[in-house]
Order: structure tokens, then C-alpha cells, then sequence
């Protein structure tokens, strides 16, 4: 994926954060030269997975396959006295596919803030067992009223919210407009509980076309 994709993706991100009046912590608008003033709070910000995220999940057709975040806050999973949940901000294209993956320990609920319409699909294939003995479910909640999780695509409008199951393999994308969508969920750990029915990555190849806007969460700092 491109830097210049990248770099593109999040000022979109930006103007809609701004078009919903929604205000970020100071780190939201780092660029590389802060972080590079302040290596002790990069290091913590990076350590908790925290702040930016673009991926085209290593397929390199961001328009079609891809998806943009910002992790608000979050712990160190498995850590004791680390906060044991997150938050995350999901800016959803029109036809932009996530791709089907599943969370092992990550019991997440996924909330329209606005925009388009968010479409959910759940496969009957490749679901993993949860983990801690929680057990593998076939229904899902939205907003508390209980529905089959699979033969539908389940759409969801702005101030909707859905639970996502462990172990259910899901996939989503927008319709209509740009999707303004939150998550808050036990704490996330995208190196380790992430589960692709197809075995594809998590993570981009960045191409370095152009310097960087902004660092993503997983990026070390360049001297």
C-alpha cells in the first residue's frame, strides 16, 4: 500500500471527525516529527496499539479491501493492572470490504455513529473456539433483540449497535456514504487475536511514495 493511500485515508477520517464535531486526544494529530520529540509517550502509545491504523490486509486494493481506525485507548492484553478494555473509531467506505475474521478473547460491540449504513455478514465457515471456555453462540444482539447471525446481511443505521460473538467469523462494509462507527470492547490485541477465514494478513507493505502524514500505532519512529 501506498504511503500517499495512507496519508489520503486519514485526512478523509479527519474531515469526518470534524464534520461530526467529534474531538480527538492530542496524539490524534502528531505527526512523525512529534513523536520523534517524545519517544516515551510514542513508545507507550505504540505498546498499547494505540492511534492510527490503515490496512489493505497486505491484498493492495485499499478501495475494495481495506479499512481505516484509530484506537482511542486501550490495555496491554494478558497484563495485569492494564485496562482490560478499549475503544476504537472504524471509518467505513461505501462497498470497502473487511474481510472475515474472528476474535478468540475480544467480546467487542460494534456502534453506528453516523453516516451510511453498516453492513454486517457472518459466515458459518471458520469459526475458532473462543477462548476461557466462553461458548461459540449462533445469534447475535442488536441493541438487546436477539437475531440468527447467519443467511442475512445485517444493516445496521446510525445510533444501532451489534454485539460481535467470539469465535464468529464476521465480515462488514458501508453503503450509501462514508459509515462513522465506534467499537468498544474488551481490550484488543491485533498481533495475536485476530483470526482471517482465508488466511490472509493483518497489516500493510508500505510502499514509501511520499513522507508520512501521520505515524501509524505500529510504526517505529524513523531518526
Amino acid at each position: 500500500m501506498k504511503r500517499s493511500q495512507i496519508n489520503a485515508a486519514i485526512r478523509k477520517a479527519e474531515t469526518l471527525l470534524a464534520a461530526h464535531h467529534w474531538a480527538m486526544p492530542d496524539f490524534a494529530s502528531w505527526t512523525p516529527k512529534d513523536h520523534r520529540a517524545d519517544p516515551a509517550r510514542h513508545a507507550w502509545l505504540s505498546e498499547r496499539q494505540i492511534g492510527w491504523d490503515v490496512t489493505d490486509f497486505g491484498l493492495g486494493d485499499f478501495e475494495n479491501l481495506g479499512l481505516v481506525l484509530f484506537c482511542v485507548r486501550n490495555g496491554i492484553a494478558g497484563q495485569p493492572g492494564e485496562r482490560p478494555y478499549a475503544e476504537k473509531l472504524l471509518f467505513v467506505e461505501p462497498d470497502q470490504v473487511t474481510p472475515f475474521h474472528a476474535h478468540k478473547v475480544k467480546l467487542e460491540d460494534i456502534i453506528v455513529r453516523g453516516g451510511g449504513t453498516l453492513c454486517i455478514e457472518f459466515s458459518e465457515t471458520g469459526t475458532v473456539e473462543p477462548a476461557e471456555g466462553a461458548p461459540l453462540v449462533d445469534t447475535v444482539l442488536i441493541d438487546g433483540a436477539k437475531r440468527p447471525a447467519f443467511g442475512q446481511v445485517h444493516k445496521l443505521r446510525a445510533g444501532q449497535s451489534i454485539t460481535i460473538p467470539r469465535g464468529l467469523q464476521h465480515s462488514f462494509w458501508g453503503e450509501g456514504e462514508t459509515v462513522f462507527v465506534a467499537e468498544v470492547s474488551q481490550c484488543n490485541d491485533d498481533m495475536q487475536d485476530n483470526f482471517f477465514r482465508d488466511g490472509i494478513g493483518r497489516f500493510s507493505q508500505i510502499e514509501e511514495d511520499v513522507p508520512a502524514y501521520r505515524l501509524l500505532w505500529n510504526e517505529q519512529i524513523i531518526p
